[in-house]
């Protein structure tokens, strides 16, 4: 290690003094002039997980779903998953360093780790289209030039096209090619070969509108829709030629204000959805008859999912293990649904990609999706031997259905929750089943529910067990949840410490929206009397809505 080099490097890339990041789920964000020496940083890292992982590793540059002047960086770990959480400390660690430690955290890291230093090391770097990603992007490239290591830029890509580089590098060319053609021709020759079996007639299954969030998913499913525009005609809407990224748009936005994105206008009964800023998260929506506005959310896309995926294997006479994969802010009518109706076991984990992911590879098939968009399918090596063995030797009926499943097994993305395969997978299965937009937002009524915070002093005092659905700290504070949520029906509510700042989130559902919002009020008013609770008290829900009698 020339820590000559570094040092001399390093100096060009020098930390604000006083600035102090953490590597957290979304890997660092803050504004992108606080960027660099990050960046530079995670450059260096990078080489030393490639020499230690003997692998190909992943720097994208992006922020999401985030205002356009933030930027960031996470790094992509051998198998397209997230940073080891042991990695995630170091990257903590070595962002925020005094210029004089940073040869002594480089060492510390390289020792603690056993990382060999004359083993040969691989990065490849990507990044999204804000203003500020390219000299970033090139920030990393100094970082892994001074180490010695070999990198690919692969320029602009949404964050799931990277997750998925590094994981065909790493598997030898066996998941896919490692090139942008080898992604859209994976994905669309699947999707193409299954929207073949569809018999449903008319083209009113086959347009699709698609908010962009100003952001990369345009650029590429605009490169991509050639491939598959046979199965599917895109619309696209927000596309970056006039729009700030994820301003007023994305999945995001129409998620949090539960209406359409600007620019995008909407007849009745019409599919749409949006991908935010990085292309990692959709969701759909649309106009009812009446000009409501109706969302379909992450619990309903996994829904959609695990029942064909449950179907098809039932047709093929497969009992392998499907499991759908949860967090607590997953809509009881999904679980109940799943449960009940579709017979699909349905566990849950605590808030966060890497947990849900996690859990869904203890399945045959894992399906896990946040409320948010963000999420895929999992499925594992066992499973795609048998499905190709069963393609190819039963009979007529229950060989087409395993041609299916197989199709459907290269359709998904199983590096990272990605927009594009998804929003292919979904458009497939409906036109398979012959659903509309509104039949499948049928298939359940989500409960109403309410998200309220609480500011308190410090948010260390709320601890959770359960995957976060019970309060272990402060004490009497899960006794008084238990006694609230005993006053409405097919209620339930839970309060978790943000992970970020010091604020509760309080989830509360209920039979009506007016119960749930009274349950949420109740809750909050709860956790600040017994978690010291700062500034004003929590107010009734803003719809005018007074106590409950």
């Amino acid at each position: 290690m020339d820590l000559g080099a570094i040092t001399k490097y390093s100096a060009l890339h020098a930390k604000p003094s006083g600035l102090i990041l953490q590597y957290g789920t979304a890997g660092f964000r803050t504004k992108a002039e606080h960027l660099d020496h990050v960046m530079f940083r995670m450059g260096l890292l990078a080489v030393l997980r490639s020499k230690q992982t003997k692998s190909t590793i992943g720097v994208m540059v992006t922020a999401s779903h985030n205002p356009e002047e933030d930027n960031g960086v996470k790094l992509v770990d051998p198998l397209g998953e997230m940073l080891a959480p042991s990695w995630e400390e170091h990257a903590t660690c070595l962002a925020n360093a005094e210029e004089q430690d940073m040869q002594r955290v480089l060492i510390d890291i390289s020792e603690k780790e056993a990382v060999n230093l004359q083993q040969d090391a691989f990065v490849v770097i990507g990044r999204d289209t804000r203003p500020s990603s390219e000299k970033l992007s090139q920030s990393v490239i100094d970082g892994v030039t001074v180490l010695g290591g070999q990198f690919h830029d692969y320029g602009l890509l949404t964050t799931p096209q990277l997750h998925y580089m590094v994981y065909c590098r790493n598997t030898g060319g066996r998941y896919g090619k490692a090139t942008i053609e080898g992604y859209y021709q994976k994905l669309s020759k699947a999707f193409v070969e299954l929207t073949k079996q569809a018999s449903c007639g008319g083209d009113e299954y086959r347009s699709l509108k698609v908010d962009c969030a100003n952001g990369i998913g345009a650029l590429k499913l605009r490169e991509m829709e050639h491939y598959f525009s046979q199965g599917l005609s895109v619309q696209l809407f927000n596309d970056g030629s006039k729009g700030k990224l994820n301003h007023l748009c994305g999945a995001d936005f129409v998620k949090s204000h539960q209406k359409p994105p600007q620019g995008m206008e909407i007849k009745s009964n019409e599919r749409c959805c949006s991908f935010d800023g990085d292309a990692d998260r959709i969701v759909y929506y649309y106009h009812d008859a009446d000009g409501h506005f109706h969302l379909i959310d992450g619990d309903k896309i996994a829904t959609l999912i695990s029942s064909f995926l449950k179907e098809l294997l039932v047709e093929i006479g497969e009992s392998l293990n499907i499991g759908v994969v949860q967090t607590a802010y997953a809509n009881g009518s999904s679980t109940r649904y799943l449960e009940e109706v579709m017979k699909v076991p349905v566990y849950c984990t605590k808030t966060g990609v890497k947990h849900l992911h996690h859990k869904a590879q203890e399945f045959d098939i894992g399906v896990y999706f946040e409320a948010n968009g963000h999420g895929t399918a999992l499925f594992s090596t066992a499973v795609e031997m048998k499905i190709k063995q069963s393609a190819e030797q039963l009979e007529d009926k229950k060989r087409k259905a395993a041609k299916m499943l197989e199709n459907i097994i290269d359709l998904f993305n199983q590096a990272a929750g990605d927009a594009i395969s998804d929003m292919l997978v979904i458009e497939a299965i409906l036109a398979l089943k012959g659903l509309t937009v509104q039949q499948w937002d049928a298939l359940y009524t989500d409960l109403p529910n309410r998200q309220l915070k609480v500011q308190v002093a410090d948010r260390r005092v709320i601890s959770t067990t359960n995957a976060e659905r019970q309060a272990v700290t402060p004490p009497g504070l899960q006794e008084a949840i238990n006694d609230l949520v005993k006053k409405y029906k097919l209620s339930r509510a839970f309060v978790r410490p943000s992970g970020t700042e010091d604020v509760v989130r309080v989830y509360a559902e209920a039979d009506s929206q007016e119960s749930a919002d009274h349950l949420a009020h109740e809750v909050s008013l709860a956790v600040f009397q017994l978690a010291g609770g700062i500034g004003e008290r929590p107010q009734p829900a803003s719809d005018g809505e007074g106590t409950p009698h």
